[in-house]
């Protein structure tokens, strides 16, 4: 039979770390605690598989999982010296997820599970504290109701404050036991109304319902987005943790708790975390009360007057700083910590690799690889490659003027400009539309995930470093100010009180999440420097990898800020995009308008310098790295003006009669130009165009040898071939200029003419290409397209419906689709390396700054990818990755 629940306990444990796949990530680190003699309250854990089985059975457990997790709750209970349901000595649980990947506050919890009227009773008795058995009960019923039973959250946050305000009392700590009875009676009463059944009495009623909906809570919307962003499969499911309860509101000798031990914000080597006194966990990360620091250091930066854990309960303080030490020495990497303090005694609730932002990876990565922790190339596979994004967008200015209407805590560094929404469907709405916008919220929960990703940034009024705006924010890399008491929101009217009056939905403000800032309007920001740790991660990076990376260019601006980040030459330079310029795009249009060849190359000689110019320009930059520069693709319709209005006045400008304009639109116009006359189609039917690039080319080649004494190779790419007899045409209008060139410059010019693959037929035709084909580019975007029949264009309004109902896992033009597109690109590599054993094999799709699509490059073997500017650190590294990955295998 297959086992399904897998116990943990005085010191051992039936799984560890490496059974994080079945036992999920908190289930396997806390069977590792166990495993390493830390104190750890006792539990059981139900694998990922039965989430899995759970689904296939429509949301039915597997037949003997009751008996399987009775057995090992009852081997919990003796571990603990308790009974569940119990009357006089009640055995209570925490029920709580645990995906194999760290997905916070995505899914659901259940603390103190096992109480009711009877067993609140008996914990009052073995306490001696009236107060702290009924708030724990009111918090069981609170959360129990919401995550398991479907109760509106805010319905018994309305009746506690109303209470509280009818007590005169400010805090929770302040209700008394008789006080708490009156609210739970309040509770259980609405319960009844609302949900039309009764608040369950039956402990093992409850913890099967909460096993469900942890279960359930897989599934839910929050966690279906954030497993899109993060590339988190379905398939994997979660676990469920069952474990006695330890209470941090056992008085003020108790206190929960969450560190890091290292700032996850800026990577430094010193404890960070927070707690607070007389509380459970859930109120640490939800931002109900404000924490308190657990170090004196922390304390004295924060300028807080309420003591650290540190001062107030020195000897928990001490075991745990051991504790944290020991953990980062065994799991080799910085740890992310919960913990519990009851009376006294110090329990270790969960430990897990900590989420940070990229420039705390880098420096904890390189300070462990320093200290022989871990080698270099560990190292490099420690850094996400998509959070490089992070390090290359402005931070604020110096030297800027800083309008501060408020301040909060530096949740995620970093700076965004933006409008001020307070929903995150706003946002959303915002994004689609274009807008950037700054999230204003009192306090995000895990329903705001849609609008946090939307967000440039994120501003709340309430919460910790360790809340969930800040976690989630730092792991998307988002400006996050988190904790702004000084501000308030007025939800009504749609307006942010702050220190110098009123702003509205709509008006724009600044986040600095490196200071805590909050600035009225835009602010001048700068570009990062790319240097010290990253410098050392990506020259470590660069030893590892084995495909070269290059950029999509063709502005200075572009190809300079690639060089900067490390490209090694242009993988695509596309022409089309220097012909839009004012004073070109005339000439263009003389060009498409002309009645014959004549007219055409009359127009053509007017580009010819232009063109020359840029390509020089891109040759000079580049300083003999190759470049790779495509002729003419887009079909010549689109450089011509659309609306009556747009005709007539080109017409005025040309000189010609805008009817007879207007007539060679309609002329141009394709029913589908994607698959039209585009392409070498272009130059097949119009090949003075092509010469006339091609021209350009030589010229630039021979002049920029000469200004930069460095040898120029281009690599001339004929686009949309899907028959050898095309390249052959356009390759021999192509050799015929550069003899013409040549002869004509005295100088002898090197250059390769290869194809762009994004057709079906041109991979299964691969091996005849090759025979005139030296290079091969493979054009992911349109190969995609072309595969699949969907335009990307298009693709959005149904993609996203497939991902969510699991008929795909990835959106194609984001990550290859391996199976499919892949699959040809496989094809032709091996093809084309069959008939030219020495082809140069690229990708310049926008797959090729994607980490996955890299991964699968180095597996097919191609030499380089292609990708653009802001991209070229992320190819870097994921390419090492890729590479360290490939060796390792």
């Amino acid at each position: 039979m297959t086992k399904r629940v897998y116990l943990f306990g005085d010191g051992k444990a039936e799984g560890s770390a490496r059974d994080r796949n079945l036992l999920g990530g908190k289930g396997a680190n806390l069977a590792e605690m166990c495993n390493l003699g830390l104190p750890v309250p006792p539990g059981l854990t139900i694998t990922t598989d039965t989430c899995n089985a759970y689904y296939e059975a429509g949301r039915q457990f597997p037949e003997g999982l009751r008996d399987e997790v009775s057995a090992a709750l009852s081997k919990v209970g003796e571990m603990a010296g308790r009974q569940f349901g119990d009357a006089e000595h009640p055995l209570l649980l925490s029920v709580r997820s645990g995906a194999r990947a760290s997905m916070p506050g995505m899914m659901d919890t259940v603390l103190n599970l096992g109480l009711n009227d009877e067993t609140v009773r008996a914990m009052a008795r073995e306490s001696g504290d009236e107060g702290f058995a009924y708030d724990s009960y009111r918090r069981f019923i609170q959360m129990y109701a919401n995550v398991v039973m479907g109760a509106d959250h805010e319905a018994f946050e309305e009746i506690l404050e109303d209470e509280k305000a009818r007590l005169g009392h400010e805090l929770d700590t302040d209700v008394s036991a008789e006080e708490w009875q009156t609210i739970i009676a309040r509770y259980k009463q609405m319960i009844e109304e609302e949900l039309g059944t009764p608040f369950p009495q039956d402990p093992h009623e409850q913890l099967w319902g909460a096993i469900g909906a942890v279960f359930s809570s897989w599934m839910n919307a929050r966690a279906i987005t954030y497993r899109q962003l993060h590339d988190v499969p379905a398939s994997w499911g979660t676990a469920v943790n069952v474990q006695a309860m330890v209470f941090g509101n056992f008085g003020n000798t108790s206190a929960t708790g969450v560190a890091f031990t290292r700032n996850p914000s800026t990577g430094e080597n010193r404890l960070y975390g927070e707690f607070l006194i007389n509380a459970q966990g859930e109120d640490v990360v939800a931002g109900i009360r404000t924490p308190q620091s657990l170090t004196e250091a922390g304390r004295i930066e924060s300028g807080s007057d309420k003591p650290s854990l540190e001062k107030s309960m020195p000897e928990a303080f001490a075991e745990f700083v051991e504790i944290t030490k020991r953990l980062e020495n065994h799991y080799r990497d910085m740890q992310d910590l919960e913990f519990t303090i009851e009376r006294g005694k110090l329990w270790m609730l969960q430990t897990r690799n900590g989420k940070r932002t990229a420039r705390a990876a880098l420096k904890i990565a390189v300070e462990m690889a320093d200290a022989g922790l871990i080698s270099p190339q560990e190292a490099v596979g420690r850094i996400e490659p998509g959070s490089l994004d992070q390090l290359l967008h402005p931070t604020i200015d110096p030297k800027a003027e800083r309008n501060i209407i408020g301040s909060g805590l530096p949740a995620s560094p970093g700076a965004a400009t933006g409008e001020i929404v307070f929903t995150s469907e706003d946002a959303v709405e915002a994004s689609r539309t274009g807008r950037k916008v700054i999230l204003v919220r009192v306090e995000t929960s895990p329903e705001d995930i849609h609008g946090m990703h939307a967000a440039e940034g994120i501003l709340t009024i309430r919460g910790g470093m360790t809340s969930h705006a800040a976690v989630v924010a730092r792991g998307m890399g988002t400006p996050c100010v988190s904790g702004a008491g000084g501000l308030r929101i007025d939800s009504r009217r749609k307006r942010l009180l702050t220190l110098a009056g009123e702003l509205g939905e709509g008006d724009t403000i600044t986040l600095d999440g490196s200071s805590g800032q909050v600035l009225k309007g835009s602010v001048a920001m700068l570009q990062p420097e790319l240097s010290g740790d990253f410098g050392r991660i990506m020259e470590w990076a660069d030893a590892a990898r084995q495909m070269k990376v290059r950029t999509n260019a063709e502005t200075p601006a572009d190809a300079r800020a690639a060089r900067s980040f490390g490209a090694e030459g242009i993988g695509l330079c596309r022409t089309e995009h220097m012909f839009f310029e004012e004073d070109r795009i005339i000439s263009m249009r003389e060009m498409i308008l002309a009645d014959n060849e004549d007219g055409r190359r009359a127009a053509l000689a007017k580009l010819l310098p232009m063109q020359r110019s840029d390509f020089t320009e891109l040759f000079e930059i580049m300083n003999g790295l190759p470049v790779t520069i495509r002729l003419l693709d887009p079909p010549l319709h689109e450089f011509l003006p659309k609306s009556p209005e747009e005709i007539a006045e080109v017409a005025g400008l040309l000189g010609v009669d805008p009817d007879l304009l207007a007539s060679r639109v309609e002329e141009l116009h394709e029913f589908n130009p994607m698959l039209g006359h585009r392409g070498c189609r272009l130059a097949i039917s119009y090949p003075e165009i092509a010469e006339m690039q091609t021209r350009a080319i030589f010229e630039a080649a021979v002049e920029a040898a000469k200004s930069t004494g460095a040898p120029v190779e281009p690599e001339i790419m004929v686009p949309l071939v899907s028959l050898r007899e095309e390249l052959d045409y356009v390759k021999a209008r192509i050799d015929a200029v550069a003899r013409q060139v040549i002869e004509e410059s005295g100088q002898s010019i090197t250059y390769l003419v290869g194809t762009m693959i994004e057709l079906p037929r041109a991979a299964i035709r691969a091996a005849r290409i090759a025979e005139a084909a030296e290079f091969f580019s493979f054009g992911t975007n349109d190969l995609t397209q072309t595969t699949f029949g969907i335009s990307r264009d298009d693709a959005a309004s149904f993609l996203q419906t497939y991902r969510q109902k699991g008929i795909i896992d990835h959106d194609p033009f984001v990550s290859i689709d391996v199976e499919g597109v892949g699959e040809l690109v496989r094809m032709a590599t091996e093809k084309g390396r069959q008939t030219r054993p020495d082809i140069k094999l690229g990708i310049c799709g926008e797959h090729g700054g994607d980490p996955a699509s890299i991964r699968f490059c180095q597996q097919v073997g191609l030499d380089y990818v292609s990708c653009s500017p802001f991209r070229v650190p992320i190819a870097r590294l994921a390419a090492a990755q890729a590479a360290i990955s490939a060796t390792e295998s």
